[in-house]
């Protein structure tokens, strides 16, 4: 996978290492709580897609065929990218900006929601996964991102 792709597929394919990296930067530029809490709710959700990923034990599709054996359902991608976009997007309509973020940090949805769009359709395009893996992804990840921020407010209340 990768070669013959155009350019914007292969950015999508590299969606983790970005996403980490730009993650990484936030967290210690803000110092924040909430961001590090945040960061913990991703990581938890990454890793209970994993274990459903493991348990459930169903393939991937037959395109991505020289790869080792792995599971595809849930899309882990899918759930991540689902969890920041729906988290952030909660946070901007619900939480005022952190002090140490520009004003504009408030329009980072209209960025996040797409680019998740296009995250979550690249992995049926890349062979990845199938489409009711990534809608298990998906639906997963929003899932999470929405009680993760219900404890948050919660506990703050």
């Amino acid at each position: 996978m990768g070669k013959g792709l155009p350019l914007w597929l292969k950015f999508l394919d590299q969606t983790s290492k970005i996403v980490t990296i730009l993650t990484a930067a936030v967290l210690l530029y803000t110092r924040s709580a909430g961001v590090t809490y945040f960061v913990t709710g991703a990581v938890l959700c990454a890793a209970l897609a994993k274990s459903i990923k493991r348990a459930i034990r169903q393939e991937r599709p037959l395109v991505r065929s020289g790869r080792k054996v792995s599971y595809g359902m849930p899309s882990s991608h899918a759930s991540a990218c689902t969890f920041f976009a729906t988290y952030i997007t909660i946070t901007c309509l619900q939480l005022p900006v952190h002090p140490t973020l520009p004003s504009s940090a408030m329009f980072v949805p209209v960025v996040i929601l797409p680019w998740t769009f296009m995250v979550v359709v690249s992995r049926v395009w890349l062979g990845h996964h199938s489409w009711p893996q990534v809608a298990a992804g998906t639906a997963l990840g929003a899932c999470c991102a929405s009680f993760w921020f219900k404890l948050w407010m919660d506990d703050a209340a």
